[in-house]
């Protein structure tokens, strides 16, 4: 199978331009959150106290934010594209991506702080969906999933059709049709990141 650009020649004739397409939209999976938990019990003898505490400042960040605005981001993601909705999802990115690096550390090298501290997420649209296990390497896969339903969420909010300022009926622009193409690359980032590096780190039957 191979691709190549098709002239009027190649068809025999002159091709029928295609007419405009439709509201366009990404299927966005529901999102997963994190709980609270206690990293300085866990890792309070094995770590300095100041790394300890800068790793528990970001990940309460990402609880608090995730928690607060998870429910905006959902409702945004259906119904019109918002200021709002849009900052939401990069600060939100963007402390995910703050707090990657840092937890990185517990698993450097194999490290056996990896297994100290029992991180717990749970289903933002269904509570008593929850799973909880003593790995970092399952805190990390579950960040990259995050970060991967958000850049889809921004995707979708970018491909919403908005007003134009000339009156005519809602559209979405060329430029924000090349935005989430870039976005959506994104996203394929972090999901092939988890699925190529972190996952094959989880045992067998922790792999679901």
């Amino acid at each position: 199978m191979g691709c190549f650009v098709s002239t009027p020649q190649d068809t025999g004739g002159n091709r029928r331009r295609p007419g405009n397409i439709g509201e366009v939209s990404v299927f966005v999976p529901g999102l997963r959150i994190p709980k609270p938990v206690d990293l300085s019990l866990a890792l309070g003898d094995q770590l300095s106290k100041t790394l300890v505490e800068r790793l528990s400042a970001l990940r309460t960040r990402i609880v608090v934010m995730a928690g607060q605005e998870a429910p905006t981001i959902t409702r945004t993601r259906r119904k019109t594209a918002t200021q709002h909705g849009g900052s939401t999802l990069a600060d939100l990115l963007q402390a995910l991506e703050d707090y990657l690096p840092v937890l990185l550390g517990l698993v450097k090298d194999g490290s056996t702080l990896q297994h100290k501290v029992q991180f717990i997420w749970v289903n933002q649209e269904d509570d008593a969906e929850e799973t909880a296990m003593f790995s970092a390497w399952y805190e990390i896969l579950s960040v990259l999933h995050l970060m991967a339903t958000l850049s889809l969420s921004q995707a979708n909010l970018l491909l919403l059709p908005r007003t134009s300022l000339d009156g005519y009926s809602p559209k979405v622009s060329e430029e924000s049709r090349r935005s989430s193409v870039d976005i959506f690359l994104k996203a394929a980032g972090y999901l092939d990141c988890a699925v190529r590096n972190v996952l094959p780190q989880l045992p067998a039957e922790q792999r679901f």
